[in-house]
């Protein structure tokens, strides 16, 4: 079990944002916090303590005003940190060679994937032989329905057509390296994470996968290893201090290494 830690880059500035609050429309999203440092301050902290495997998600999409400016930090943290960080946002076949020679270990996935809200085995074909499967994170974020956890896209704002479960998990981990997944309703409120999903994602554990959403003190990061057995890689946002959260970096860092938090 690991501490994935995590660069959100919303209209050219690191962000911490309440995840289902974006919208694409006059790119808004409803902030917990806005630094003031560049993104290359984060990934350097991150390079000096190791910890490799985290994101760095551009959240404008190419239609925005303000993607050239995102992009622009996405990219100078890349620079900071090679082959250290994932990076996510807009990625395809066509643009995804471009993030890994910017720096980036991996690709992180969606809506590419699930265009008008459909999986496109075609689409994820491509970007195999683009980039090969052991660069590829598919993003696999969810919102819970009647029916179960909804794969959502495009920002978390649309719903596609597929549930998450442990079948799909087997399906698709043969066309990548790891899963990304965020408890979309409890992203960026630090009220606990959705132990349902966690619970299921522990349960297949055939590939790496990174959980994301709620995680926001000191009891959580303690029910989280006990809900998933250690199995699951875990991501802490806006909770984090260096985000204006209260929950201090270096405990957490500590308690990915194994030390008590």
């Amino acid at each position: 079990m690991r501490f994935r830690p995590c660069i959100d880059i919303h209209n050219g500035k690191v962000k911490q944002i309440v995840g289902g609050s974006l919208k694409d429309e006059g790119d808004q999203a409803e902030t917990n916090f806005a630094s003031g440092l560049d993104a290359s301050y984060y990934a350097g902290l991150y390079r000096k303590d190791g910890l490799s495997g985290g994101h760095v998600i551009l959240l404008n999409p190419e239609s925005s005003p303000w993607y050239e400016a995102t992009r622009a930090q996405a990219m100078r943290a890349l620079e900071a940190y090679p082959k250290g960080m994932q990076a996510g946002g807009g990625v395809t076949a066509e643009n995804a060679e471009a993030f890994l020679d910017a720096g980036a270990s991996h690709v992180i996935v969606t809506s590419y994937v699930f265009a008008g809200g459909t999986f496109r085995r075609d689409a994820l074909k491509d970007l195999v032989r683009a980039v090969g499967r052991e660069q590829i994170v598919l993003d696999l974020s969810c919102r819970k329905t009647p029916g179960g956890y909804c794969i959502v896209t495009d920002r978390w704002q649309k719903y596609t057509d597929m549930y998450l479960t442990g079948e799909v998990l087997e399906e698709l981990s043969e066309s990548c390296d790891e899963f990304l997944v965020h408890g979309v309703d409890a992203e960026g409120r630090r009220a606990g994470m959705e132990e349902e999903l966690v619970r299921m994602l522990a349960g297949w554990g055939k590939r790496p996968v990174t959980y994301a959403g709620g995680i926001g003190s000191r009891e959580d990061l303690e029910r989280f290893r006990q809900v998933s057995g250690g199995r699951l890689d875990f991501t802490v946002g806006s909770a984090l201090d260096l985000f204006g959260g209260t929950l201090p970096y270096d405990q957490v860092r500590r308690f990915s290494s194994g030390s008590a938090v």
